[in-house]
């Protein structure tokens, strides 16, 4: 659910692709980078990570941790403002068969609009969202059919809660191309057996 200050009468705003996500995304990568220095990596993902794709003025930022009950992530980022998310279905998620743990956390109040979601390395969701992202950075043209789906859906949509239900399909037939995809290129996500001195971020 969001907090009182996320709340808006404006229904489902998705926008055409805008080419201030990236410099935002990287910028707020490398203040996540400074905020959670025993980050594994830290990663922008989500439809405004992808050129010329539409999405909701929302970034998705991905912390990557090795343990996720280390406690020192979740103070490192309320003490910068971060609010935890508390709902059952932002503290696990399905990938793979599988239930993983994660936190996700708002943005502080006043701040740009952002999910900020932090997930153990390696996992099945890590994997899903870095292979989401690169897949259709690779194909211009899925990308460009999903932005005309997520545009389209937006305008049918009375809420958020429908828009995601409308998506829902579509995205696991998508990913299923991802994967296969994926099989062909023989792309795998990155390791993250310790954090690199100078870590570089996709």
């Amino acid at each position: 659910m969001p907090f009182d200050d996320e709340v808006s009468d404006d229904g489902v705003q998705v926008h055409t692709y805008r080419e201030s996500w990236a410099a935002d995304g990287a910028a707020l990568a490398g203040a996540l980078n400074e905020l959670v220095p025993t980050a594994a990596a830290v990663e922008h993902i989500g439809s405004t990570s992808i050129p010329g794709m539409a999405a909701k003025d929302c970034l998705d930022m991905m912390v990557l941790v090795h343990d996720l009950g280390d406690g020192g992530v979740a103070q490192a980022l309320g003490s910068a403002g971060y609010r935890r998310r508390p709902e059952p279905w932002n503290n696990v998620e399905q990938a793979y068969g599988r239930d993983w743990p994660k936190l996700v956390f708002a943005p502080p109040i006043g701040a740009r609009t952002v999910n900020l979601h932090v997930r153990v390395t390696p996992s099945g969701p890590e994997r899903l969202s870095l292979l989401f992202r690169d897949h259709l950075r690779a194909r211009p043209d899925r990308a460009a059919e999903w932005a005309l789906f997520k545009l389209k859906a937006a305008e049918s949509a009375t809420d958020l809660a429908a828009y995601g239900q409308l998506k829902a399909p579509a995205w696991r037939l998508l990913m299923q191309l991802a994967e296969a995809w994926a099989t062909e290129t023989e792309w795998a996500p990155r390791s993250y057996s310790a954090r690199p001195a100078n870590p570089s971020h996709r």
